[in-house]
């Protein structure tokens, strides 16, 4: 087993990756003199976790690889009332059979990036609702919320700037959200010498009023940690695209999507993605960027960075995927691609548009490119006229302008259904048979 010291708060220091500390010297020191038991909280407000989830799930594996043992909790309680911090607005509630599938889906995602088979500090995969639904109302007031302050609780700050905003509020329901993350830590004190957690900043008041509780109700100390929330440096949301959301369900956010997602990281976050979202040491990370400073070119950490981020989520298999559709519309050949590439390509990867086989003998090829959005119809027309259209690799000319049906027939599809074309040097659409 790694001995266990303060190397691990250098290590997240040097990444950037502690906001706030409670009893910074004392937590230093508790963790110098064994393995502790440390928590994330991850409700389930959609079927998967986004990309926002991964630097709270990445430290609790850093944590692990120091030698403690990381419980990951799933909020199958919490999830059914929704956590109002700086959120503009309340929350919609979802029905319980929604949350408790979602609750399946997402324990199946934190499994993946943490060791449950590495003796003491195997990890754990928790649900409160375990002992949230098993507390009654009156004994939860007199029990628990005696101990909250509503003074206090209105003070925080993400709850005053919802009191604070004109004609929006907060409903009790998202009020009481503090006092039940609260009971989480007192509660997993207890059941399981939890005495660390974790979280993005914007946790930071739950974080406290949980240790306060726990000190109340177990007469234990405990300690709170938390991670700065990721912002890009131009101002724009992190994890956002203008095709939306980046998943960590492959079947959400493909491979080859959430490859390019990592790959159009501005320079000037790279360098600090690298030491939040992979495993690099923070001096190897410092020569990347000191190389690159030197070579003067198309900086190499963009690229590093896709590599090490895929490969954690989706593993070398889901890399290769990237990379080979990558490469292949990067050179034009698409014969090395794969139905399941296409497939990626089809969900997020590329504009795509269904062939409607009955309309093709009336629909020139001009329109129908146009249609799709790839180009105007004269634009086309001009791209043909140059032999500047590729069509599964096989150039068409001004000759194919009336052979949609011809051009598209299904015997010339890859896969029995696919058709990748390319006008010019960047710009692709994908047309595919229903």
């Amino acid at each position: 087993m790694m001995v266990v010291n303060n190397e691990l708060i250098a290590d997240l220091q040097a990444r950037g990756l502690i906001a706030q500390m409670s009893s910074d010297e004392e937590l230093a020191k508790h963790l110098s003199e064994g393995p502790r038991t440390l928590y994330c909280g991850f409700d389930p407000t959609a079927d998967s976790l986004h990309i926002g989830s991964l630097v709270p799930l990445l430290t609790l594996k850093r944590f692990q690889l120091a030698g403690h043992k990381p419980l990951a909790l799933v909020g199958g309680a919490t999830g059914l009332i929704g956590d109002p911090s700086f959120k503009a607005q309340e929350r919609q509630l979802n029905t319980p059979d929604v949350v408790a599938g979602w609750v399946d889906k997402i324990r199946a995602q934190v499994s993946q990036f943490v060791d449950f088979d590495c003796g003491e500090h195997s990890a754990e995969v928790v649900n409160n609702l375990d002992w949230i639904g098993q507390i009654n109302v009156l004994d939860f007031l007199r029990d628990v919320g005696k101990h909250f302050a509503v003074n206090a609780m209105i003070q925080k700050e993400s709850v005053k700037q919802r009191i604070e905003r004109e004609g929006e509020g907060i409903s009790f329901t998202e009020f009481t959200y503090m006092i039940l993350q609260s009971y989480d830590f007192a509660e997993l004190n207890r059941r399981n010498g939890c005495t660390l957690q974790i979280g993005g900043s914007d946790q930071w008041g739950n974080i406290t009023g949980g240790i306060d509780l726990t000190r109340r109700l177990n007469r234990s100390q405990v300690f709170g940690l938390t991670l700065p929330l990721v912002t890009k440096a131009d101002g724009t949301k992190f994890g956002k695209t203008e095709a939306g959301t980046i998943w960590l369900d492959p079947a959400k956010t493909s491979p080859y999507a959430f490859y390019q997602f990592w790959l159009n990281t501005a320079d000037a976050d790279v360098y600090r993605f690298l030491k939040f979202f992979t495993f690099l040491s923070p001096t190897e990370i410092d020569e990347i960027e000191a190389s690159d400073k030197a070579a003067q070119g198309r900086p190499a950490a963009q690229g590093i960075l896709a590599r090490e981020v895929t490969r954690l989520i989706h593993g070398d298999e889901g890399l290769a995927a990237a990379e080979r559709i990558t490469e292949a519309l990067f050179s034009g050949n698409d014969e090395s691609l794969s139905a399941e590439d296409y497939a990626q390509l089809q969900l997020d990867g590329l504009p795509s548009s269904a062939l409607e086989v009955s309309s093709l003998e009336q629909t020139p090829l001009t329109q129908m490119l146009a249609d799709a959005g790839l180009a105007s119809g004269k634009q086309v027309k001009d791209a043909l006229a140059r032999n500047a259209v590729l069509i599964n690799g096989q150039s068409a000319g001004i000759d194919d302008m009336m052979k949609s049906a011809e051009v598209f027939a299904a015997d010339r599809a890859r896969f029995g259904r696919y058709f990748l074309v390319k006008l010019g040097k960047k710009k692709y659409q994908l047309f595919f048979i229903r």
